[in-house]
């Protein structure tokens, strides 16, 4: 092998290792002590959900604590390669865990004394909030490099610092440095507030499991179920790559953590089975990617989703699996067109039948249905996750590998690793949505995109996609979407409101008492509203209404449960477009972690990477402009139905391949009948004659390699 390519592989191998959170043998004392306080954490913290009486501020703290010690231990300060380099980070990083437990116990312990003081500052009060903010930035850098820390020191200097020296809508009076430091680490409103609280509550129960799960075996019974779904289809291994994905994504809820454990697999059978091996690899990490969109873990998503918009976690569960599996077919199209182009077909997947997989394995599923049923009969999130883990135990005991206590304890152990770096993550954002509700800058900030988007929805998104790129290029998918949430959420909320508004205005549906807003601005232009007008001059009547009574108006024209779904519109919106920096370059570490194990170039992989998740930004629009969110079952189900077929036309339009090669011309045709099935035009016989043309095309290609074949 030649020293460049030697190279190459190395560095890929140091990408993938990057992304293995542990660093430490589990061998050593280290390692062994890193085991056992994850245990106690698990079973301290199922208490807190549970059975626990502390305040919430005192959780989020001793969460902070104790996950701050093991992310210490867990990833080094350095990585130094000499036994004294080491000796001296393992001291740096015991201190600096030792100190984040100091910080948890002086808040607990001096809270009331701050407060009986009048909330005045004592030396040690600034010592402790300074070294607790310290410790924040410093898990954020080791876990997720320089942007996070970067970011926050911006942020809370802005509030106590340089604020005041900005003139216009950006400029801030400023608080006091006391304050910021009391907001950030005494209050439950920094770094242990509402963030923290998802942290501690939500996300660790289902991280744990998640954790339960694939020790139960459930991972590998996913994968062989996989294999026997789909293993046997044209392009099988590229298929078993997609559903593999979003069935271990639908517990794990992490991208990478899907391409690494079921890529190993599912690429090896990709490149065998003729697919070339950047594609291979792009499939892969699109399909994990969109682990994160599928329910019911979706990473940290759904969870703080839910928090923020006030829908219960069943609904949004409920609601996110047809988008999700409209993204997985997606990817799936793109693995049958180039399963076709590169005759990738033909390939013996060592796989038991279907039935014996099923039956060897179907208990793994009875977690999945607990945990369902339980949301569904109104069981909290955090108590159903709580039931559900005792049911991964009991189900296993109907399999031939039963838990026994040493799976149960490992269980526990791998459930807090597996949180470690996402507790700090989501602590230390913590501190810039603070900063955000502090100074309005959110409210500041979607005026401003509205502006510079002249009231257009779709200028709006392109915005939204472009700032999730650049976030996502220094943040994690779960960071980027709680940033942009809490900046463009209520821009695209309004926008999206405005456009439903203007057409009940345009079909003469507007509700007597919304037209009472417009009496008052002009009472010779609302008698238009009694019959139905053109959207352009709805769009120009409400271009009247002053911006101070715009929420009222659409209280009053809409109902509360349309206008709860169009603000999860809004956010699953942001929350899919932020999955796009798993899979686009210059920084997509789906994609890395792909190409380290098929040993491609990063960047043409990230590229690959993201032409096949198209989903991630067609799916969007959807939410935007149709009733895909909050529509009826049948206008739902008919959204989707036309949408899957128009975005297979639209990866034939791409790849100038269906069954066979397409032509210019019937490439471009295969483009408009996509469109004219996804874009949002409310006309079935456009959709329609949409899918006649595109089965047309199939059909003549289909025939066309049937004819090449003779």
């Amino acid at each position: 092998m030649s020293t460049a390519s030697t190279n190459t592989d190395q560095e890929l191998a140091d990408k993938l290792q990057s992304l293995e959170l542990t660093q430490r043998s589990e061998e050593s004392t280290v390692g062994r002590f890193i085991y056992w306080t994850g245990v106690i954490f698990a079973l301290a913290h199922i208490y807190f959900n549970t059975l626990g009486t502390l305040s919430e501020l005192w959780v989020s703290a001793i969460h902070f604590g104790g996950f701050a010690l093991l992310c210490a231990l867990m990833v080094p300060m350095t990585r130094s390669k000499t036994a004294a380099g080491k000796k001296l980070a393992l001291v740096l990083d015991i201190l600096l865990g030792l100190a984040a437990l100091l910080c948890t116990l002086y808040l607990i312990g001096f809270e009331d004394e701050l407060y009986s003081g009048g909330v005045k500052f004592a030396q040690w009060d600034w010592v402790f909030s300074i070294c607790a903010i310290f410790i924040a930035l410093e898990m954020a850098r080791r876990t997720t490099g320089w942007f996070i820390p970067a970011m926050i020191v911006t942020a809370l200097t802005y509030v106590f610092w340089w604020g005041q020296y900005i003139d216009g809508v950006f400029g801030f009076p400023g608080l006091s440095l006391e304050t910021v430091l009391y907001r950030s680490y005494f209050s439950s409103e920094g770094m242990f507030g509402q963030i923290a609280r998802i942290s501690w509550t939500y996300v660790f129960m289902f991280i744990l499991f998640g954790a339960f799960l694939v020790k139960s075996g459930a991972g590998d019974f996913i994968i062989e179920l996989s294999r026997c779904a789909a293993g046997r289809f044209v392009g099988g291994p590229g298929f078993v790559a997609v559903l593999g994905s979003g069935l271990m994504g639908s517990v794990s809820g992490s991208s990478v953590a899907n391409t690494v454990s079921t890529g190993v697999i599912t690429i090896p059978l990709m490149r065998k089975a003729g697919f070339p091996a950047k594609f291979a690899a792009g499939v892969e990490a699109a399909a994990s990617t969109g682990g994160q969109l599928m329910p019911p873990v979706m990473g940290a998503g759904a969870f703080i989703m839910a928090s923020y918009t006030q829908i219960p976690y069943v609904d949004i569960i409920s609601i996110a699996a047809l988008p999700a599996l409209l993204y997985f077919m997606s990817v799936g199209f793109f693995v049958r067109i180039e399963a076709m182009r590169s005759h990738a077909g033909s390939v013996e997947l060592e796989s038991r039948p279907l039935g014996e997989v099923f039956k060897d394995g179907w208990h793994y599923l009875l977690p999945l249905v607990v945990l369902v049923a339980l949301l569904i009969y109104g069981f909290t999130p955090t108590y159903a996750a709580g039931i559900s883990i005792i049911s991964v135990v009991v189900a296993s005991w109907l399999s031939k590998h039963p838990m026994g206590l040493k799976d149960i304890l490992d269980a526990l152990a791998q459930g807090s690793k597996n949180m470690a770096t996402t507790a700090m993550l989501l602590i230390a954002v913590g501190l810039v949505v603070n900063v955000v509700a502090m100074t309005g800058i959110g409210n500041t900030f979607s005026l401003m995109v509205t502006e510079w988007a002249s009231g257009s929805l779709l200028i709006t998104l392109i915005l939204v996609a472009l700032a999730s790129l650049i976030l996502g290029m220094g943040l994690p998918v779960t960071a980027s979407y709680i940033v942009l949430a809490t900046l463009s959420a209520p821009a695209l909320y309004g926008l999206i409101a405005e456009m439903r508004l203007v057409t009940m205005m345009a079909a003469g549906n507007l509700p007597e008492a919304a037209q009472t807003i417009f009496l008052l601005v002009d009472a010779e232009k609302a008698a238009l509203l009694s019959a139905p007008m053109s959207e352009l001059d709805a769009q120009q009547l409400l271009a009247l209404v002053p911006g101070d009574f715009k929420g009222q108006l659409l209280e009053m024209a809409l109902d509360p449960d349309t206008l709860a779904m169009i603000l999860l519109s809004a956010h699953m919106i942001i929350f899919w477009l932020s999955q796009d920096s798993n899979v686009t370059p210059p920084v997509c570490l789906t994609a890395f972690a792909a190409a380290a194990i098929a040993k491609t170039p990063p960047m043409a992989t990230g590229f690959m990477a993201w032409k096949v998740a198209k989903g991630l930004y067609i799916v969007p629009l959807l939410f935007a402009y149709t009733g895909f969110i909050g529509g009826s079952w049948s206008e739902v189900l008919s959204i989707f139905f036309f949408s899957l077929f128009g975005i297979y036309a639209l990866a034939g339009f791409m790849e100038g391949y269906l069954e066979s090669q397409l032509n210019l011309a019937l490439r471009v045709l295969s483009g408009l009948a996509g469109v004219a099935m996804i874009w949002p035009h409310n006309e079935l016989l456009i959709s329609v004659a949409g899918l006649i043309v595109f089965l047309a095309i199939f059909t003549y290609s289909r025939k066309a390699l049937k004819a090449s074949e003779a």
